[in-house]
This record gives structure tokens, sequence and C-alpha cells, in this order.
């Protein structure tokens, strides 16, 4: 991680004039890295740092991109009322998202009292609740249709993915899991290019519909939901985007505990029809297909990128490897 405590409590105090009393690291979530503060009159404050990523070149897109993300999150608290989004706390100066160092951003959440889920299905009876979340959500799109970053459903990586399905019959030497990595890549090679070339065709579907898009949350999971007194909360919003609704909406689907291989949550037809019920809009299959092809190829190129640069025999390049087999040797065609 390569982050000093000391630096988290200074950047408190000096951004959000927050004087840390104690600050405990949580470790949970993905990408970013998390702290439950409290400061000297015992509030408490939910604290993460976002890794920008290795690349310096991209390290200002991904900071401003992040930064409207959570800038679009506050105003669909603050301009439309959406109560059940767990916001950023924006600094004395009013911005939402600080530089820590040059890889990590820097964001300050209120506590919320209530229980998180894990990443997975959601549960049968919470998937009418989420629904009717997701649509509130949508319906907002108007107060932040300008603000919020819109997708233009490229796959990140892709770029690297092509270069690695190039060099499957020579040796990778970035640590023990490369030569294992590039065995399970060169015997699914074929499979992958499908794949792509499905998205594509799925891409140019989709992209005729981009007048009809919303704002979405991008993982609506139960990982992102706290379940309080009052109902449940959307967290992690980071991840924000003008794009198709089906990007949360498969979240809900078959299409997702297919690919995770868990059992339905509900009957697709009456998830949809839901939401069809309450925004007037429409989810395509098309649209559906897309985002589970979408997340699984950007889950795999980020794996095959991952274990093909240096690496040792740590717990993240082992569950790398872990994943890239569960999707190359199990998930369906």
């Amino acid at each position: 991680m390569g982050l000093d405590e000391s630096e988290l409590i200074a950047a408190l105090r000096r951004y959000w004039a927050v004087e840390a009393s104690s600050a405990e690291y949580l470790p949970v979530g993905a990408g970013s890295y998390h702290w439950s503060v409290s400061d000297r009159n015992g509030a408490a404050w939910f604290v993460t740092a976002d890794d920008l990523g290795a690349d310096e070149a991209t390290r200002e897109e991904i900071f401003g991109l992040l930064g409207r993300s959570l800038e679009s999150a506050l105003s669909l608290r603050r301009d439309a009322g959406l109560d059940f989004l767990v916001t950023p706390i924006p600094a004395t100066d009013g911005a939402v998202l600080r530089r820590l160092t040059p890889r990590y951003g820097l964001s300050v959440f209120p506590m919320v009292c209530g229980t998180a889920g894990d990443f997975g299905p959601h549960r049968h009876e919470d998937v009418t609740e989420m629904v009717g979340l997701l649509a509130e959500l949508h319906r907002a799109t108007p107060v932040v249709e300008r603000l919020a970053p819109r997708a233009d459903l490229r796959l990140p990586g892709r770029d690297r993915l092509h270069e690695a399905l190039r060099d499957v019959d020579r040796p990778w030497t970035g640590g023990p899991h490369a030569e294992p990595a590039r065995g399970l890549l060169a015997g699914h090679a074929g499979r992958v290019r499908r794949w792509l070339a499905d998205l594509d065709r799925l891409i140019d579907a989709v992209g005729d519909t981009a007048t009809g898009w919303v704002v979405t949350h991008g993982e609506p999971h139960p990982g992102n939901v706290i379940r309080t007194a009052k109902g449940m909360r959307l967290i992690d919003w980071g991840t924000v985007q003008i794009a198709p609704p089906e990007r949360d909406l498969w979240m809900l689907t078959t299409a997702f505990t297919d690919m995770i291989g868990a059992d339905p949550v509900g009957v697709d037809d009456e998830i949809l029809a839901g939401y069809t019920e309450a925004t007037g809009r429409v989810a395509t299959p098309a649209g559906i297909a897309l985002y589970r092809r979408w997340w699984m190829l950007a889950d795999i190129a980020v794996f095959i990128d991952d274990l093909r640069r240096p690496h040792g025999e740590g717990e993240d390049a082992a569950a790398a490897l872990t994943c890239l087999t569960g999707y190359l040797e199990t998930t369906d065609d």
C-alpha cells in the first residue's frame, strides 16, 4: 500500500479540519483503502484512499473522473433529495476529493450505522427495494447530466489484453504466477477472442440507445449496500457514469448470478417489469448481455495484466490467478 497513517491524519486536519484522535484501518473493498477515524469530539468518519494507478501518465485523468463521480453523488443527494445515497463530505474548500499522495486520492464519508453486505447476489427479499432505489436514481439524471462522467463503453485494458494474446507462445517472466496465467490464456485464447468479438457486437447495438442513458451507480451489488433501520443505503460512488440503465440492472438478473455461479434472486421478467413500471424505460437483452460480457472481460484484462507484471508469492497475485481460472475454465459462452 505504501501509505503512512500520519499523512492521512495530517490531510484530514489540513483539508477537512478533522482533528483525528484515532484511525483504524478497515480491510474492506478492493482498489482502495479505508479507515474508521474518530475525532476529538467523538464523531466518526469513514475515510477512503483511492488508488489512482501505477501509470503516472494517467493519474490526473483518473483523479478528475473520480472527483466528478463523487461530486455527482453529492449533488444527487443534496439537489435531488436522494437520501439513500451515502455521499462524500466536502472539505473546507468544498472539494470532495483531495490528493493524499501523487498516487492516492482522499475522500471522507459519514460513518453509517447498519449492516454491510458482501459481493454477490442480493437477497430475494431485497430485490424489490433495490429496483425502486435504482429507478429513483435513474429518474434523477437531469440533476447531474452535465456533471457526471459519460460512459464510452470501451473495455479498459483492452490493448494490453490483445498484447497478452499475441504473447501466449512466449514465456512470461513477471513472477511465480505468470507462467500458469500464460498457460490458462493460451488454452482459452480462442474463447477470449470470441468474447471480445461478442462485446463489440453488443457495444454497436447498445451505443444506438445513447439518448436514453441515465445516471448509474455502476456496481450496485450487496457489497455496496448498508442495511439500516431506515432502509437500504447505497455506498461507494466512485463509479458513477451516465450510461445505459442496464449497467445497474444486470446485477439483479440471472446474467449476474450465472456469471458468479449463484442461485437466481428472482425472475428476470418480473424484476425488469418492475423497473419499467417505475421509470417508463425498458431494459434490453442486449444491454444486459453487454454488461455481463464487459464485466467479465474487464476482470480478465486486469488479472492478466497484473500477472504479467513483476509480482511475488503474495495473496493478491494468487487470488488473481484463482479468479482468472474461474472465468476461463467455468464460465459458459
